[in-house]
């Protein structure tokens, strides 16, 4: 940007890329700065300049600028519309001759060697160079069939407006592109901009609205505690096929809580974000501690098969997997560490990741081992005692309906 500022001639800027190329034009966030009541393109200048001296005062905001300039030399062109309709000239084919001679009129097109080729009429650049060449274009009046100079029908006048304008959802708009500072991640950047905005105009007609990666991120706000949630359920559901009872799952899944507890201990502890990252990090960990928790329950209900109570079953299959549980639980950490400690580039959703994944398997191996066996006891003993409670109301039940038969076949006698 530096070696850019000594052109004068231009405006240069330098950003990085988008974190998801096709969704942005650079990194950071981008906005439109709406007007809802029509102001003039230089009225949303001057407020988007004021949104950009305030935006760069924050510390969570670092090079917002705006696309809009209102300052490039420019000719308006005015058509002294009750003069052509006088002289007989139609609108449409002044302006047709206008566009034909000192811009590009579309004609139509044809095929050549197998593609198509556009027609655009269009003058060389001597003949279209300065205002003055208006007088050597010549527009048919459809009244006297005499050829009328363009001149004489359009006055021009020098003057500075923007050279390119923009509309967002119709209203006319300015282009806020900002990136946030070292040390603040995308959601605090796009929660200062929009602050900044309701301080500078709150109440007024201008309103921010944005685009790209911003816009993606602030509508899927939130879908990581839902991809969680069902994640969990999902293995809830596919445990209660395997095991072909909606008890044991249960029994299994209580290791997924000590997991998450460990996750947000690792993050709070290192201080990083509760960002998407980490939210995938939680869907690896309902795997892997719901991975250890079946090994455990898998040997439980084998050794209740073979007739022993909940608690000895329980104490002989943690007993039995304490050990391959521990050395595949701490061989997946130590190949986990790389992420949770990586630098340079992406460093942060490694970091996210590696971490979440690193605390939560250590408070699973650790804690979860500890109390998963003493779930599947309280687990199978209730089960076992609602399924009794049932079977003696299921009994009554069809001694009272027995009872009913034998009266009504006494009476019938």
């Amino acid at each position: 940007m530096a070696l850019g500022a000594k052109i004068p001639e231009a405006q240069i800027i330098s950003f990085n890329p988008p974190p998801i190329l096709g969704l942005s034009t650079t990194g950071g966030f981008e906005g439109f700065l709406q007007n809802l009541s029509g102001a003039s393109y230089n009225e949303i200048h001057d407020a988007a300049q004021k949104v950009v001296a305030a935006a760069n005062k924050r510390p969570e905001l670092s090079q917002v600028r705006t696309t809009l300039t209102t300052d490039v030399p420019r000719y308006r062109l005015t058509v002294d519309r009750e003069k052509a309709k006088t002289l007989g000239v139609p609108i449409d084919q002044l302006f047709a001759t206008m566009q034909s001679t000192f811009g590009s009129l579309y004609v139509n097109q044809f095929t050549y060697l197998g593609r198509n080729w556009q027609v655009r009429v269009q003058s060389d650049g001597d003949y279209r160079r300065k205002p003055e060449d208006l007088a050597k274009v010549f527009v048919r009046s459809n009244t006297t069939a005499d050829m009328i100079p363009v001149s004489s029908l359009v006055s021009y006048e020098r003057k500075l407006a923007a050279d390119v304008v923009q509309r967002f959802n119709i209203f006319p708009a300015a282009k806020i592109m900002g990136s946030p500072a070292p040390g603040y991640s995308s959601s605090q950047a796009n929660a200062a901009i929009k602050d900044v905005v309701r301080r500078v105009h709150g109440g007024s007609d201008y309103q921010l609205s944005f685009t790209g990666t911003a816009y993606q991120e602030e509508t899927a706000a939130g879908s990581g505690a839902v991809a969680v949630l069902f994640g969990l359920i999902m293995v809830f559901l596919i445990l209660a096929a395997q095991y072909e009872k909606w008890t044991l799952p249960l029994a299994v899944v209580t290791a997924v809580p000590f997991a998450a507890l460990g996750a947000f201990v690792a993050v709070w502890v290192r201080g990083i974000d509760n960002s998407l990252y980490f939210s995938v990090g939680l869907l690896v960990l309902i795997g892997l501690a719901a991975k250890n928790a079946i090994l455990i329950v898998e040997f439980a209900v084998i050794g209740r098969d073979k007739g022993q109570s909940p608690a000895a079953a329980a104490y002989d299959a943690a007993k039995l997997r304490f050990r391959p549980i521990v050395m595949t639980s701490l061989a997946f950490i130590l190949g986990t560490l790389p992420l949770a400690l990586a630098s340079g580039a992406s460093a942060n959703s490694r970091n996210a990741i590696g971490t979440a994944v690193v605390g939560g398997m250590l408070a699973a191996t650790f804690f979860a081992i500890l109390f998963v066996p003493l779930f599947y006891d309280l687990v199978e003993r209730g089960s076992t005692w609602a399924g009794r409670r049932l079977g003696q109301h299921d009994d009554q039940a069809d001694n009272e309906d027995s009872n009913d038969d034998h009266n009504e076949d006494n009476h019938n006698a």
